[in-house]
């Protein structure tokens, strides 16, 4: 009797402790809940303030814009406001007030391939990483960039008699085609954190694309000395891969350098990349910017040579479908170094202004 009366006084007890915690995680169930709704109620009212003040930033930089153009600004006055302006978007968009801002709309490519998901990271430590990671990315496919294309060009008479075998240049092409999805992946990502990569850049990759899924169909299979003819635009192309290489790894030297200073004096914000001209340096004209000028004449020159194919009659539309994109990536290209340059010319042509307004002032005392 006695062990029966202490198994249900255990029994009791037991069952005295599951009703206490079944009422406390109900408790704490209902404070998180209520915590969830302030919070979300708080979270609303601060992405509107920042919505607004998002708005009001874009309306203050197109008046500044629209005073100078009018000579009603100094040209000194207009770029302390441009600064501030600048120094307050980042505060604004970036870290952790821009998690307050709405998701912007992620675009059909991340939808194609995500879904219909939110891309954009709460954290400010998690946009930052990924920006890190975006520019290792670059810098780690850039040396492959360059050592493909020559590992084929000197394989070409080394160990192939002048013949490349099908499957070493289809390997080529997919491998172009997993960096160039992924680049755009990456780049749809980072535009939806903030970061400032020009729409132009992942359009030219949407092309890349493209142009390397053409590429796997072409059949480029024959014997030598007949080879030589067909193969001569592959030869050709892997030259062209070889210099766009030794320019990505310029660029990616020389304007990684000029992006950490900009960010420093708050002239660009901590989610921006540098991606094709994006942001070079003035030493760079002499260098740089004839190399990229060199490489679109040759883009062009290779494009029109693929579409040129057109009137032959062993004509293959692979090789006219990559010339026609060839041709398009180039005047892209070009269109967008130029716009590039020219913003740069007009930053020197203030800056050199300023600095004779300058001295002329200091003479006149």
């Amino acid at each position: 009797m006695n062990g029966e009366s202490g198994d249900k006084q255990q029994e009791n007890d037991i069952a005295k402790q599951v009703a206490v915690l079944v009422q406390q995680a109900k408790a704490l169930q209902s404070a998180g809940s209520s915590l969830s709704t302030r919070l979300r109620i708080e979270e609303q009212a601060l992405s509107q303030q920042a919505v607004a003040l998002e708005k009001k930033i874009g309306r203050l930089r197109a008046d500044a814009f629209s005073a100078l153009e009018k000579d009603e600004l100094s040209q000194e006055l207009a770029e302390k406001i441009e600064e501030d302006i600048q120094r307050a978007h980042g505060m604004v968009c970036e870290g952790d007030v821009g998690a307050l801002l709405p998701p912007k709309f992620s675009g059909r490519f991340l939808r194609m391939l995500l879904g219909p998901v939110n891309v954009k990271a709460a954290e400010t430590d998690v946009r930052f990483k990924a920006k890190e990671e975006y520019n290792a990315y670059r810098d780690r496919t850039a040396v492959l960039f360059l050592l493909f294309p020559c590992i084929l060009l000197l394989s070409e008479n080394w160990f192939w008699q002048g013949c490349f075998p099908a499957l070493p240049v289809q390997a080529y092409q997919a491998w172009l085609l997993f960096f160039y999805t992924s680049l755009a992946l990456r780049e749809n990502i980072l535009r939806i954190n903030g970061s400032n990569i020009r729409p132009w850049w992942v359009y030219h990759h949407y092309c890349a694309m493209l142009m390397a899924v053409i590429a796997l169909t072409w059949d480029i299979r024959g014997h030598y000395p007949d080879c030589k003819k067909k193969q001569r635009g592959v030869h050709l192309f892997l030259i062209w891969a070889v210099m766009q290489g030794g320019a990505m790894l310029l660029q990616n030297r020389y304007q990684r350098q000029r992006l950490y200073t900009r960010i420093a004096l708050g002239k660009a914000g901590r989610m921006d990349v540098v991606w094709g001209e994006a942001a070079g340096v003035f030493g760079q004209l002499s260098l740089l910017y004839p190399l990229l000028f060199l490489l679109q004449v040759c883009q062009c020159i290779l494009g029109f040579l693929f579409v040129r194919t057109v009137f032959r009659k062993d004509s293959e539309w692979q090789v006219v479908g990559c010339g026609l994109l060839l041709l398009i990536m180039a005047i892209g290209n070009f269109l967008n170094t130029v716009e590039t340059l020219v913003a740069k010319m007009r930053i020197k042509s203030r800056m050199k202004n300023k600095s004779l307004s300058q001295g002329s002032s200091l003479k006149t005392l």
